[in-house]
């Protein structure tokens, strides 16, 4: 008989374990996100696109965004714009296709039309649509029609992605830097320095953005401008206005986090070790914060690019003839009814564009906070 006290418990431990490090455990959450991995590749599409867009332009043997072409065929005889070619579209129609099929194979319920198959009737469709815009779409000299003054829209729309994309990252990443740094100041250190610092968020929080920007653009609209012709109605103006008021809320929620962090443990080891407070807060603090600065910069880009659009809607953001999404709509609001392609290629741009930023943004933040997912 064996004593069972002097028994001994056998664990086998497989001898393939691997630790992973948090980056590679965020990548594993983030790639069974199949929508926000398929968001991510059409934003890297649209950079890529808006990057090389005198390339792509050149390619298809369109002309500029601002060359006037007033004589047929791209004007008809009434003096009306002539729509998009229909060869011209068959590559977004093959890709559509492709892609209704691919989600009907997913839905089906026979198990030998699941796995790859879908996958693989999308990639088809995308190989086919791009045969075929190398077979028609350097005939085409406008791919998605004229303007009302024969402008070539499909050329304006890539330059629109230029404007609309430097506007959200530059914007966004002026805001980040302003409101992490200003968050954290007022949560580590607290006292009146916190107070001051949340009262002129408060105070800025009270500005209606679009009333202060129409401000912005009436006030400075003359020869000179303001502040000696460093703001004037256009990119500058659309810049300032977004990232002086969108910084306040990432100051908010860093603010929030750095309340609960300085309490930590590691932060009174590194108090306790003699580190400054520049030290403690940019060495100690801010990596704890990359998370939740990188969600809320995924999903603040969407709002900021439609931001510019309303502004450049309104007249008071990106003026002509730079091309932008939002005067592009503007100009199409009293010719929808006949050149119903002059609003729908601009505004299917960016409605794809702010779809796919936000579904990145809910990919990340599952991703980087798995238990807020669940």
């Amino acid at each position: 008989m064996v004593d069972p006290a002097d028994a001994v418990e056998t664990v086998v431990v497989p001898g393939d374990i691997a630790a992973r490090s948090p980056l590679q455990l965020f990548w594993r959450r983030f790639r069974q996100d199949k929508v926000a991995l398929v968001a991510m590749g059409v934003i890297a599409f649209l950079i890529l696109a808006a990057i090389f867009a005198p390339l792509i332009i050149k390619l298809v043997g369109a002309s500029g965004p601002n060359v006037q072409h007033e004589s047929q065929p791209t004007m008809t005889a009434f003096g009306t714009p002539t729509g998009p070619s229909h060869n011209a579209l068959w590559p977004f129609i093959v890709v559509l296709a492709g892609g209704a099929l691919a989600l009907l194979a997913a839905t089906l319920p026979w198990d030998f039309l699941h796995g790859r198959v879908p996958r693989l009737i999308f990639a088809v469709s995308v190989v086919l649509a791009i045969v075929l815009a190398i077979i028609f779409w350097p005939s085409d000299h406008h791919l998605f029609g004229v303007d009302e003054v024969g402008r070539d829209v499909f050329a304006r729309v890539l330059y629109g992605a230029r404007v609309s994309l430097f506007v959200a990252f530059v914007a966004t990443g002026l805001s980040m830097v302003v409101g992490v740094t200003l968050g954290m100041v007022a949560g580590y250190f607290r006292g009146w320095i916190d107070m001051g610092i949340s009262r002129f968020i408060d105070l800025l929080l009270a500005f209606p953005i679009l009333l202060l920007a129409l401000g912005l653009a009436a006030a400075c609209s003359g020869k000179g401008g303001c502040l000696d012709n460093l703001l004037k109605p256009g990119l500058v103006v659309v810049i300032f206005v977004i990232a002086f008021v969108n910084w306040t809320y990432i100051a908010r929620i860093v603010r929030g986090q750095v309340l609960s962090l300085r309490e930590k443990e590691f932060v009174e080891a590194a108090r306790s070790l003699g580190a400054s407070n520049t030290r403690i807060i940019f060495k100690e603090i801010l990596p704890n914060l990359v998370a939740p600065i990188i969600v809320y910069a995924t999903l603040i880009i969407p709002q900021n690019i439609l931001f510019e659009a309303a502004l450049s809607y309104l007249g008071a953001g990106i003026q002509p003839p730079t091309a932008s999404w939002g005067a592009m709509l503007a100009d199409a609001t009293n010719l929808y009814s006949t050149a119903w392609w002059y609003m729908v290629f601009p505004g299917a741009a960016l409605l794809i564009t702010v779809l796919a930023f936000n579904l990145v943004g809910d990919g990340l933040q599952d991703a980087l906070h798995p238990k807020s997912a669940s």
